[in-house]
């Protein structure tokens, strides 16, 4: 019951991971995010990999997810001092684009409540064609969107950790419970009984 507990919720807790890793996916794409954009990938990639681990009894598949957990868990720690600019970090920076652009997060002009408003820039020579962009109204400032998005991800990773933890104890106890007991053979009882049953029916038809 407590293996059945375990695994039930780790299923969840990976399903949910993984709903939310494409959520937080399609926003970065929108925003041009390529550093976030190559981690969530590559977590999409782990944590389906510790969903089938966890559907098909593989413990070496979860103890890949359990510590891949920890190193998304510390990536955003990071994205989290980031925006908040934390120990000489700037959210303005182009860290997160790899320098090849200046787009920062989708939210960030498409927030709740923002207003996107757009002033020409014709009175400036050489700019002529380029317009300026300002944004104004928005109810919260989309560092702290990506804040919120970063802790969430930070609960369910270690609640995942904690239970991933959990059900690679009971399957490593079940595995050494099940060789002990007969291995991978389908009919231990059998093969135990199978002689003394032999030795009776010989005893009974033995002639007088």
């Amino acid at each position: 019951m407590g293996c059945c507990t375990g695994r039930c919720t780790l299923i969840f807790l990976c399903t949910l991971q993984l709903l939310a890793a494409l959520e937080r996916q399609v926003f970065d794409f929108l925003g041009y995010q390529w550093a976030p954009i190559l981690a969530n990938f590559l977590h999409i990639i782990i944590v389906i990999l510790g969903l089938f681990g966890t559907i098909q009894y593989r413990p070496r598949y979860i103890v890949v997810y359990a510590i891949w957990t920890a190193i998304w868990v510390t990536w955003n720690i990071f994205i989290i001092c980031f925006y908040l600019e934390v120990g000489g970090l700037s959210k303005d920076s182009e860290l997160l684009t790899f320098n090849i652009s200046r787009h920062q997060s989708w939210w960030s002009e498409n927030g709740p409540g923002c207003v996107r408003k757009e002033a020409s820039m014709s009175g400036i020579k050489g700019l002529d064609s380029h317009s300026y962009i300002s944004v104004i109204g928005c109810a919260l400032e989309y560092r702290y969107i990506e804040v919120m998005h970063s802790s969430f991800q930070i609960l369910i990773a270690l609640v995942g950790f904690v239970y991933a933890c959990y059900v690679v104890s009971v399957f490593t106890e079940e595995e050494d419970s099940f060789d002990f007991i007969g291995g991978f053979d389908p009919f231990p009882l059998y093969h135990v009984n199978e002689k003394p049953t032999n030795l009776l029916f010989k005893q009974t038809y033995l002639p007088a």
